[in-house]
This record gives C-alpha cells, sequence and structure tokens, in this order.
C-alpha cells in the first residue's frame, strides 16, 4: 500500500486527499494515515492540510523501495524487491531466497555491504550510502553453455545507464567493469545454480559507486565514483530504477542473447578492444591485442604468431587500464 501511495501522490503532483487513497486502494482511511506516517518515518517528506489532502514533497536521500519502485517501468525486474539497511553480499542473501523458489525478477538492493563479491574471491566493502549494491534473481530457460551474454547485457545495461543518467563517458572493461577514464566505477559478478544441463537460476550482482570521495590507498588509482567524476550528488532511488529499467531492456529484448544489435552496442563500448591485452592460460601468461567480443560474450585476441586465442573467463590486464 505505501508504494501506490508514494505513486499516487507523486503522479498527482499536487494534494490528494485523504478519501480520494482510500477509495482507489480500497482500506479505510485510519489505514491511509498509518502508511502515510510509515512513509515519512522512511524520509519522505509528505506534507498534510485538512481539506486538501496529502503532498509529496521530497523522496528520502537514501535507497528506499517505494521511491525506485516509483520510477520504475519494468514488467519484471524489481517488481518483487527488498531494500536492506547492511548485510554481507546481496548476492548471498538472494541465493537463499532463490532455494524457496522466489520468483523472476526479484530484486535485493543494499545501503551497505560487508563483504560484497568480487572476482576471484575478491571482497568488497563500501560505507553506508556510498554505492548501489543490488542483485537481480532470473530464470531463463536455457542451457549452463547459453548464459555467457548475461554478464555482457549486464554491463551494457549499467554503462549506458550512467552515460544518459550521469552524462558520463563511461566505457566496458571486458569482462565484468565499467570504467570512467581509467577507473573502475562499477563491477558486476554473475552466479548460477544448475541442475544437470538445466540453469535453475542466475543472479547477476551489480556494485556502482556513487558517492565515494575517497578510496583506500590500495586501489585509490584504479577507482572512482559518480560524484568524483561529476562534482554532484544524484538522485539514488531515480537511477537505481533507470539502471533497472536498461536492464530489463537489454536482457528482454535480446532474449538473454547478444543480438547483432545489442553486440555492436557493446564493442563501441568496450574499452578494451583494440588494446594490448594479457590473460592466463595455464601457467603461462599470454599477451595480444583484443581485437573483438564474439556471439557468446568471449573475447577475441590477436597474437603475434597471427592467431586468435579465445578468452571467456578468467583476470585479463588491460594495456593502460588496470
Amino acid at each position: 500500500m505505501q508504494t501506490e501511495i508514494v505513486k499516487m501522490l507523486y503522479n498527482e503532483r499536487g494534494y490528494v486527499s485523504g478519501q480520494e487513497i482510500s477509495d482507489a486502494l480500497g482500506v479505510s482511511r485510519q489505514a491511509v494515515n498509518k502508511a502515510v506516517m510509515a512513509l515519512r518515518d522512511k524520509g519522505f517528506g509528505i506534507s498534510s492540510v485538512t481539506r486538501k489532502g496529502y503532498l509529496l514533497e521530497t523522496f528520502p536521500n537514501h535507497l528506499c523501495e517505494e521511491a525506485v519502485k516509483c520510477h520504475l517501468r519494468t514488467k519484471l525486474i524489481g517488481k518483487r524487491m527488498i531494500v536492506l539497511d547492511t548485510v554481507d553480499s546481496t548476492n548471498n542473501y538472494l541465493k537463499k531466497l532463490a532455494s524457496d523458489d522466489i520468483e523472476e525478477g526479484m530484486v535485493v538492493v543494499s545501503r551497505e555491504q560487508t563483504a560484497g563479491k568480487g572476482r576471484l574471491g575478491r571482497v568488497w566493502q563500501t560505507k553506508k550510502d556510498d554505492g548501489i549494491a543490488f542483485s537481480v534473481l532470473l530464470k531463463p530457460k536455457l542451457a549452463p553453455r547459453e548464459i555467457g551474454a548475461i554478464t555482457p547485457l549486464a554491463g551494457l545495461a549499467v554503462c549506458k545507464a550512467i552515460n544518459d543518467f550521469c552524462k558520463i563517458d563511461s566505457r566496458i572493461k571486458w569482462p565484468n567493469d565499467v570504467i570512467a577514464g581509467k577507473k573502475k566505477l562499477c563491477g558486476i559478478l554473475t552466479e548460477m545454480s544448475t541442475d544437470f544441463d538445466r540453469v535453475e537460476y542466475i543472479i547477476p550482482g551489480i556494485g556502482i559507486n556513487v558517492s565515494h570521495t575517497s578510496f583506500p590507498e590500495e586501489i585509490a588509482h584504479k577507482a572512482t565514483s559518480i560524484l568524483l567524476e561529476t562534482g554532484r550528488h544524484i538522485d539514488k532511488n531515480l537511477f537505481l530504477a533507470t539502471v533497472l529499467n536498461y536492464l530489463e531492456d537489454e536482457l528482454m529484448k535480446n532474449y538473454y542473447k547478444l543480438s547483432g544489435q545489442s553486440l555492436g552496442e557493446y564493442q563501441n563500448l568496450c574499452a578494451t578492444i583494440n588494446r594490448q591485452v594479457t590473460f592466463a592460460r595455464g601457467n603461462r601468461k599470454i599477451s595480444g591485442m583484443a581485437v573483438r567480443i564474439d556471439s557468446a560474450g568471449e573475447l577475441e585476441v590477436m597474437l603475434s604468431n597471427g592467431t586468435v586465442a579465445t578468452v571467456n573467463s578468467g583476470e585479463v590486464t588491460v594495456q593502460g587500464i588496470y
């Protein structure tokens, strides 16, 4: 009910009577008043005037389910959402829910992650409300070998959302980072559960640096935030809704695959292409020129002997970035 009240007040952009809300939602005036008080406790600035009703004046500065949903235009992703104050990892939290047969599209967001997951077992921590960390539950009817496009499509969605919303010329560092200049702005970790030749669920976990003013010394040279890049504080709720809208667009219109259009967009935004890269193959370090991304989301690298190596996972160092 609280989400519906916020949407009514937001769409009206003026006073809405308690009776009108009561009639629209089929609840008592007392229930409406109780819900409004709860929204005020969450940080919504809602004023009330006798005989005029309620007016939505401000949204919370922090992440809030009702505020995010007010701006969503998705049909699936984010229709069910949990916003936590703190959690070890949104991926871990959602994996526990997934085992209870939660429906596809569930989003878990946290204002703080104490043990966020990175590639190769790295842990990522941020102060409360500095970043946006969220995970999405997907249940596509795919075989495990067919899920290679999920991370590239998520990266494409986040990159396009950042560029549109923040007016930053962000780029994708294959396979799972979004960068601004030569510094990391966002990381993506995709995990899945399979049953023989069937995918049970896939969970892309996405962490975006938003309000950071500084980073620990060991990563300060390779990390940045939207605030550092723009000098502006953004509306986190509207921004997250924008990211989720883009994410659903990319995943659903492409049926979880890299179409010709999405692959072209990805390659145009990929900072890895046409750079020297180094990757591991067994115990050897191999270097070459990154030339393209294939339709499976794999990186093709031209080696010095003229052969092309395909890289589908692992750590890739990109010359001039990190």
